[in-house]
């Protein structure tokens, strides 16, 4: 069953009612305004300071006439000799003599010879069989000398020796790499250097190698 709206409820039924009653008050008022409300005159605004004219006169534009340039100096006459005499030219020969003997030219100076620049022998660090002292470490061990001033002060500990050994097992040069002073770095250089090795082999060929040895000072008790 349709609903229907009661006509009672429904608030547009007096909208068109009400827009009407408002223009027409609208319009009433605007009519009012205009016939009991007095028209207000512009006023004219006169400042303060009324400007000055300035009357401008034209100025004739004046030409700058530039100087004519000087005129060019009188060009000096030359009096040339009445006869001029030409040097004779003489043109050498210039035929080549086949029969004619022609020094050998000079030999070029002798070249020196530059002396082959010593290079320093490589050293392997690590080859498949690396030096070994003869007599092991006990060997270089029995070289050794204790200092007196390492005893007196009771200095122990070890010291670090490298050795560059040559392809025949002899020490070139040895370097301290770590020591403990009072004469034991010195002692231990030297025994190393008086030491000789088994000589490293690359390949199953001798070759130059530098190892490092460890020698140890201790002392022992009386």
């Amino acid at each position: 069953m349709a609903l229907y709206k009661n006509p009672k409820y429904n608030l547009k039924r007096k909208r068109q009612r009400y827009l009407e009653i408002g223009l027409i008050f609208s319009l009433l008022i605007v009519i009012a305004a205009f016939q009991y409300f007095p028209r207000f005159e512009r006023e004219k605004i006169i400042p303060e300071n009324p400007q000055e004219l300035i009357e401008v006169e034209d100025v004739e534009i004046t030409k700058q006439e530039s100087a004519p340039p000087p005129p060019p100096k009188p060009l000096i006459p030359i009096e040339l000799a009445a006869e001029t005499a030409l040097e004779d030219i003489e043109i050498a020969q210039t035929e080549l003599d086949v029969d004619e003997n022609v020094a050998p030219p000079a030999a070029p100076p002798p070249i020196e010879e530059k002396e082959e620049e010593e290079t320093e022998p490589v050293f392997f660090v690590a080859v498949e069989e690396m030096p070994a002292p003869i007599g092991g470490i006990e060997g270089i061990q029995s070289k050794i000398t204790y200092p007196d001033i390492a005893k007196r002060a009771g200095v122990q500990g070890r010291v670090y020796v490298k050795a560059y050994v040559n392809e025949n097992g002899d020490v070139t040069t040895v370097e301290l790499m770590k020591g403990i002073g009072a004469g034991c770095d010195e002692a231990a250089m030297e025994a190393v250097k008086e030491t000789k090795f088994k000589p490293g082999k690359q390949r199953g060929k001798p070759v130059k190698v530098q190892v490092t040895v460890s020698i140890l000072f201790k002392l022992v008790a009386a």
